[in-house]
């Protein structure tokens, strides 16, 4: 509970001292964009997670896709895409992401993910949509392969969809309103298949440009702005 009340950047620097040497260190110890970055100068890393389930105390990771954005441009050459080698069968969830047992079979340990994700992430802010998935998880595997969890900076398009809909928190907006895929085509964004990590990496860095040109009127915009 004490190590809750510090102030982000002591409780990155004490996570950093307890961290093993590596990725994972080097992200905690690396500052974050301050709340008053602008939007064209903030460094960010879209992420989309593929998992078995929604409990990251029982569901495990399958696949991350990622890319960074450097202000309002999409860096495609830095676009990544990680199968996990899980420790458990993916079941009745490979209806919806397709992954199967033999491609996991090939994938990476879970360990080797926490540390290419740490690395992209470092000295970045992590773009999502429903940005729980993705910290819940990230936080709960770097627990498990490293002895600390994996705290960081958000700007969550669902959140920014919400807010370009007219809403303070989404309760009030019609079933579904706030679906990836729905809030691309509120925006005149071109439909993506969805639940393949990198495409849905890609697909939330596109709408959270149209949002930023949608919410911002052409005005001057700050990182803190972003955020609820």
């Amino acid at each position: 509970m004490i190590r809750s009340l510090l102030r982000p950047d002591r409780r990155r620097s004490r996570l950093a001292e307890q961290a093993p040497p590596g990725p994972v260190r080097d992200y905690l110890a690396t500052p974050l964009p301050g709340p008053r970055t602008a939007v064209e100068d903030l460094r960010l890393l879209a992420v989309d997670i593929e998992t078995t389930g929604l409990d990251p105390r029982t569901d495990h990771i399958l696949s991350v896709g990622f890319l960074p954005l450097d202000g309002l441009v999409i860096d495609l050459s830095g676009a990544t895409h990680l199968l996990c080698r899980a420790d458990a069968e993916v079941g009745q969830s490979a209806v919806v992401h397709g992954i199967t047992d033999d491609a996991l079979a090939a994938g990476l340990p879970l360990s080797e993910v926490v540390e290419r994700v740490a690395a992209a992430l470092q000295g970045r802010v992590l773009l999502a949509h429903h940005a729980a998935i993705e910290t819940e998880f990230l936080s709960a595997a770097s627990r498990g392969t490293h002895g600390v969890p994996f705290p960081v900076e958000v700007v969550d398009t669902m959140d920014l969809q919400a807010r370009v809909l007219g809403s303070h928190t989404g309760a009030d907006l019609p079933p579904g309103a706030l679906r990836l895929a729905t809030a691309r085509a509120h925006l005149g964004l071109p439909r993506y298949g969805a639940h393949e990590a990198l495409t849905d990496a890609l697909a939330c860095a596109e709408l959270y440009l149209a949002q930023v040109a949608r919410l911002s009127g052409g005005r001057a915009m700050v990182l803190k702005a972003l955020q609820r």
